[in-house]
């Protein structure tokens, strides 16, 4: 069965519809057990960051339309997350799978971050049992792919990310980071990723909240900054001009509450909300509230969008890299499915061949001349070879069946007239 896909992206859906399919921590391999019992499907890898959820599948037609109903109804899913998702197969799934895995298809022209989790994504499917031979040799050519695409262009060399954005959108609000405090929430590598474009800016003090306080004290600690769990968040929230987030919690962080509090605290001075996680660690809500400028990584996508002209080039030479990779994927896996009939067809002139050969063996220990011994082989060879071909050809001729006749053309190397190409 060939490979199909089923999912939805930043392409095709805006971030409060993205939040409604995110599958995190135990509900990933939950739900590829709860795929892996869907009749139809034998095969998938479930992908789901901030800004895509996508299922790579082996599976026949009505299995992929199985999933979506098992998908719609696992998250109560309304009509515009409907119409949001999209479906590929054949050439065209595994070209999303490989555009995916170069950081082609990403938000973030030539990101690094999601070929790691499209390889974490796979591991998860492997451990699960939901990824077998047909998914395995897919992804090991599309990571060798992207491998390639990395080494031999410059897609991944200038600094735009969407940490890199989000300070860079924070740093429009204020002259320079030196006397000013930023709170990152959240302890994952993209937070990490954001505490270092702080720190190259100069930021006057950092502070790392997380769930793990233990996790939130080492990247502190990296960076010069303060760690605090969760729970501490109201005290030091009015300290923050900056706040940054990037958890995989399924309920908000900050509420509409907390930050009105804040505001009071700081006497109107305003706070840089940018929220990175999906779902959404902010309050919608937030937005509304004076002095506070509240982003979604959404926002983030124009100012990205005008940052990476410069990798527009290596986007052309990742593409052909990217075309040529696919033609040699998409050949040998064709090889594979013609291999096991033209065994079968050496097979069969084989037992012809021994069968003819018996026969030449007995008339020869009989003393029948080696002249007419040579002219039976060849003849019954012959005709051997060619009674099922005649046949079907017969066959077609009546049904007018013309693509088997020209196929037979093709395979035999005849023109129309009947001549030897």
């Amino acid at each position: 069965m060939p490979l199909k896909i089923l999912g939805l992206n930043h392409n095709t859906a805006p971030v409060e519809v993205r939040e409604q399919v995110v599958f995190a921590g135990d509900e990933l391999p939950n739900a590829l057990k709860d795929v892996q019992g869907i009749e139809g499907v034998e095969e998938a890898v479930l992908l789901s960051t901030c800004n895509r959820t996508e299922f790579y599948i082996v599976a026949d037609d009505a299995g992929s339309d199985r999933l979506q109903a098992w998908l719609t109804d696992s998250r109560g899913l309304g009509d515009a997350v409907q119409k949001s998702l999209f479906r590929k197969q054949d050439d065209d799934a595994i070209r999303h799978l490989f555009r995916v895995a170069c950081g082609l298809d990403s938000m973030v022209l030539g990101e690094p971050q999601i070929l790691g989790q499209l390889k974490d994504a796979y591991r998860e499917a492997q451990s699960t049992g939901s990824a077998g031979s047909a998914l395995t040799q897919v992804f090991q050519h599309c990571f060798s792919a992207a491998k390639k695409v990395r080494t031999d262009t410059e897609i991944g060399s200038s600094p735009v990310s969407v940490a890199y954005a989000a300070v860079d959108l924070a740093k429009q609000f204020f002259a320079g980071f030196e006397k000013h405090t930023a709170l990152l929430i959240g302890a994952g590598v993209t937070i990490e990723l954001v505490a270092r474009h702080l720190r190259s800016k100069n930021i006057g003090r950092l502070f790392v909240a997380n769930r793990s306080l233990e996790r939130a004290r080492a990247l502190a600690h990296e960076f010069d900054g303060y760690a605090l769990p969760l729970s501490e968040l109201g005290g030091t929230l009015p300290e923050a001009d900056i706040v940054i987030t990037s958890t995989a919690s399924p309920e908000p962080i900050l509420t509409r509450a907390d930050m009105k509090s804040a505001v009071k605290a700081r006497k109107r001075r305003p706070i840089v909300a940018v929220d990175i996680a999906v779902p959404r660690d902010i309050e919608p809500a937030v937005s509304k509230l004076d002095d506070v400028y509240l982003f979604t990584i959404d926002d983030l996508d124009n100012m990205i969008t005008e940052s990476i002209g410069n990798r527009a080039q290596a986007a052309i030479d990742a593409d052909r890299i990217l075309s040529d990779e696919l033609a040699r994927y998409l050949s040998v896996q064709r090889a594979k499915q013609v291999a096991p009939i033209i065994t079968s067809l050496r097979d069969h002139a084989e037992s012809i061949r021994e069968e003819v050969m018996l026969q030449a063996r007995r008339r020869l220990a009989q003393g029948v001349s080696e002249g007419e011994i040579v002219e039976y082989a060849t003849a019954a060879v012959m005709k051997k070879l060619l009674h099922n071909p005649s046949v079907r050809l017969r066959e077609a001729a009546e049904s007018s069946d013309q693509t088997l006749i020209e196929s037979a053309q093709v395979l035999f190397g005849i023109d129309k007239n009947g001549d030897d190409e």
